[in-house]
């Protein structure tokens, strides 16, 4: 079983780790946190990234105004 770290899941999605962070969060993401509080490091499960490379990247609902 191979895990990657949040910033790994990141490269390898195409997002930002704050993106993984919110996908963890909202549950989508399924991980595991080693450690306590802040500090604490997510592991992420290679092979649940299919789980989440169909979703959109952007927030919901939001037009561009400028024009």
């Amino acid at each position: 079983m191979v895990t990657l770290t949040v910033e790994q899941a990141a490269e390898r999605l195409g997002v930002i780790p704050r993106r993984v962070r919110a996908l963890i969060a909202s549950g989508q993401l399924p991980a595991v946190k080693l450690g306590e509080g802040r500090r604490g490091n997510w592991q992420i499960k290679e092979a649940d990234l299919r789980l989440v490379q169909m979703l959109p990247s952007g927030r919901r609902g939001v037009q561009n105004k400028s024009k």
